[in-house]
């Protein structure tokens, strides 16, 4: 079955169409609950339930392999904290397959400069498409995207300035989630082929 794609215009845009999803709602709902410290889902979710969209078809949920929950707290940065966060979504939302970071640690594994919000952190992701997040604030979804969204809903594929030193990592990404089979509609850019301004 084939949907009406939307129009996405700017991030009011995407904040309503994820309000209008009752399952991603619920999500969105589901971290706000524990109240964590600069708490955001972001990445594939989103990505992908946009890509779908303008792919005019429903938005599945039950295809995501993780659901991405950022959140930053300096106070308590241990792998075990983010274990019991998801083992606390788990209890709200047992068939999501909840995946839990928080952003004071990542950078390491990263290789960058440490992360003074989740902002900044979420700028670093592989993708510019992919760099993109939201969350519930007092009733309102909020939506951020640092490098917009004009690739997400132009279906581009391309990596943000953080990685122009880990080519081989976007590159690889690019090659193993076989994203063209699922969105044929998808460009794929490799900045390293692109000319120069």
């Amino acid at each position: 079955m084939t949907f009406a794609a939307p129009h996405f215009r700017d991030l009011s845009d995407i904040a309503r169409f994820l309000e209008a999803h009752a399952s991603l709602h619920a999500l969105l709902l589901h971290v706000e609950s524990l109240d964590l410290p600069d708490a955001w889902i972001g990445a594939g979710l989103i990505r992908n339930a946009v890509w779908d969209a303008l792919h005019g078809r429903e938005v599945d949920v039950s295809r995501l392999n993780d659901v991405d929950v950022v959140f930053l707290d300096h106070a308590d940065a241990s792998e075990a904290q983010d274990l019991a966060i998801e083992d606390r979504l788990r209890d709200l939302a047992s068939d999501i397959p909840w995946q839990v970071r928080n952003q004071a640690r990542m950078y390491q594994r990263n290789g960058d400069a440490p992360y003074r919000s989740t902002y900044e952190a979420i700028a670093c992701w592989p993708e510019t498409a992919t760099a993109i997040a939201a969350r519930m604030v007092r009733g309102r979804v909020e939506v951020m995207a640092p490098h917009g969204i004009e690739d997400l809903v132009n279906l581009i594929v391309r990596p943000p300035p953080a990685f122009a030193h880990k080519m081989n990592i976007y590159r690889e990404r690019i090659r193993s989630k076989d994203w063209a089979a699922r969105w044929p509609k998808l460009t794929f850019i490799d900045a390293a082929l692109e000319p120069a301004s």
